[in-house]
């Protein structure tokens, strides 16, 4: 094993460095954390506190209460959120990653224009192609559905630009060539081969799904209240005015808590994979 040549004093800088660094990324979420934690006396001070001087769950009882006051059960919206970020979630890595398979490794005529037409998709927000959605999935007769959420998710450019650069870099051509010689079909090489080796690609994109797919609020898509999502109830219930102020952070970490738990429990293998995974020629 290769040896860093670095100086006790150098890398206790480097810690230092890193211990400061990690502690204004994990300054937001300390802060929202302590807001949710504070009565609206508290919240309110001058100057601010980071840490409530006396935490009450109280807001997190007043949105609870508030959940079960709305116009159907709470447990519908959650269940809608649930069904679109899961099928949108998997739906989005295979497809994602089927494209990717065809566009790195198969010769085919206009690839290169294809790729490049997906390269020029991922300029365009959400914002600017939300006209052309409402389009679509009114020609299809989607809208008012949750599969006028799903459907885009599942051609989300930037998974399959991610997962097939990826692609590229960890997977020679010569692997893939004996494999065919060795019998196995065009199935058998993506499904064994070429998914575990882009592990790190595809479990990125299932990050960055789940959190658009959770945080998502379609109110231009879906009308009935039976099909809306947790995102737009929970800013039905924040949304009252400064005294809700400690409900709308305890809203705030409860919408972020599933995010940050799929990162939390993923990390660990992305970055084994990351390390580990992946030949070379």
């Amino acid at each position: 094993m290769k040896r860093l040549n670095r100086s006790k004093g150098g890398t206790v800088l480097l810690f230092l460095f890193i211990l400061v660094m990690g502690f204004f990324c994990a300054f937001p979420m300390i802060l929202i954390i302590g807001n949710s934690l504070k009565g609206v006396t508290e919240l309110w001070k001058f100057p601010p506190t980071v840490f409530p001087k006396n935490p009450t769950l109280k807001n997190y009882r007043d949105m609870f209460q508030a959940m079960a006051g709305t116009l159907v059960p709470f447990s519908r919206y959650l269940m809608n959120t649930v069904v679109i970020t899961v099928v949108g979630t998997l739906g989005n890595v295979i497809f994602g990653s089927m494209a990717a398979y065809a566009l790195c490794k198969l010769r085919f005529p206009g690839r290169n224009r294809i790729f490049s037409l997906i390269v020029k998709a991922l300029m365009f927000n959400a914002t600017v192609t939300a006209i052309p959605s409402y389009i679509i999935m009114s020609n299809l007769g989607m809208v008012d559905s949750l599969w006028a959420i799903i459907l885009p998710a599942l051609g989300s450019t930037l998974s399959l630009y991610l997962i097939k650069q990826f692609m590229e870099q960890s997977i020679p051509d010569s692997l893939l060539e004996a494999a065919r010689l060795d019998g196995a079909s065009e199935w058998g090489v993506f499904w064994r081969i070429v998914m575990p080796n882009v592990k790190p690609a595809w479990c990125t994109a299932i990050l960055l799904s789940v959190q658009a797919l959770w945080n998502s609020s379609p109110n231009v898509l879906i009308y009935s209240e039976e099909k809306k999502t947790m995102s737009y109830v929970m800013g039905q219930i924040s949304a009252s005015g400064l005294s809700r102020a400690g409900v709308s952070a305890a809203v705030t970490v409860l919408m972020m808590s599933v995010p940050i738990l799929v990162f939390i429990f993923s990390q660990n293998q992305v970055l084994k994979t990351m390390a580990a995974s992946g030949m070379k020629e």
